[in-house]
């Protein structure tokens, strides 16, 4: 790395999980779509993941935001995000959380734009009401009712999804989805992953399944439809309730014909946030979802890295 170099974040929180955009100091990925640019980071430059996202300056639930000049010149941005594991093809309270630091910094005062991701083309739009609105990537159910045997806990089942990420959906089985249960909730979902890893259980084309999605009935049926605990790539729980986990659920839903078109779904997470969201049908097989959520920005900070700091790129998880 530079020995001056220095870095510019943003904070912001949606539905109550973290998002830091890098505005200053992004490293030079070079030129291609941002599916190779994120390669590039991932091969060259998890220093500065770490760096971002890990202590001393972070914790395991901030998920990072590079912020890219577009492919296309009639695109908003490209944007990586990353977390304490590795990069995230998609995450839709990050974008989220990128709309409200780009109205922070008066980037833009409204609208509707389009972001270049990994996964693919999404679009935001700045609602009246102060929430922003993500129209997602096509999302489908890859496989329904596939049973895993999860030791100490037995035979679970669940639905595979594509949501931007590769999610395992589970529906009232396990600890009961409520906020007192966080610790065993992380220990079955961690349970659920490793065992669909030990069986081959895999999402399309063998991508690991690295979102485990646990449902509940919701803490009150006037504010939400359900109630999720998200255990996200390197061992977090999503404090919100999971954008493109979300989207994974209603693609599930759309396929059983429990949702129709345009049909509201509501989705709290464990803190009880709650994200909106419906779909428009694709083809035979995959959706547009849009979801909705309001975030808020809650700092801004320049990082130095002393030369005699040994802490200086981050803590790794794995200590």
């Amino acid at each position: 790395m530079p020995q001056q170099q220095i870095i510019r974040v943003i904070d912001s929180h949606t539905g109550g999980e973290p998002t830091r955009v890098v505005v200053a100091g992004v490293p030079d990925l070079g030129q291609g779509s941002v599916a190779e640019k994120a390669q590039v980071f991932r091969e060259k430059y998890d220093w500065f993941r770490s760096s971002i996202v890990n202590e001393p300056r972070g914790h395991d639930a901030i998920v990072g935001a590079l912020l890219l000049p577009p492919i296309d010149p009639d695109h908003l941005c490209g944007v990586i995000f990353f977390n304490n594991d590795s990069t995230l093809p998609m995450c839709i309270h990050g974008m989220i959380g990128l709309a409200e630091t780009l109205l922070h910094t008066g980037a833009i005062t409204g609208g509707s734009h389009k972001i270049e991701t990994p996964a693919g083309l999404v679009t935001f739009t700045v609602n009246p009401d102060q929430t922003v609105s993500v129209a997602n990537v096509p999302c489908y159910r890859f496989r329904a009712a596939v049973t895993v045997d999860v030791p100490d806990y037995g035979p679970i089942t669940g639905d595979i999804s594509w949501g931007g990420n590769w999610f395992f959906l589970i529906q009232d089985q396990g600890p009961v989805v409520k906020r007192e249960n966080i610790p065993a909730l992380l220990a079955f979902t961690n349970a659920v992953k490793r065992a669909l890893a030990a069986q081959g259980i895999t999402g399309e084309n063998g991508i690991e399944i690295d979102h485990i999605e646990s449902f509940g009935p919701p803490t009150d049926p006037a504010e939400a439809d359900s109630k999720n605990f998200v255990l996200c790539p390197g061992n977090a729980y999503d404090r919100s309730p999971c954008g493109t986990g979300t989207s994974a659920k209603l693609a599930c839903l759309f396929a059983d014909g429990k949702i129709q078109p345009g049909q509201l779904w509501r989705q709290a997470g464990i803190l009880d946030s709650v994200f909106t969201g419906a779909v428009v049908p694709l083809d035979d097989t995959s959706v547009i979802p849009t979801v909705s959520g309001r975030a808020w920005v809650t700092g801004e900070s320049t990082y130095h890295f002393a030369e005699d700091d040994p802490f200086r790129h981050g803590i790794p998880t794995s200590i």
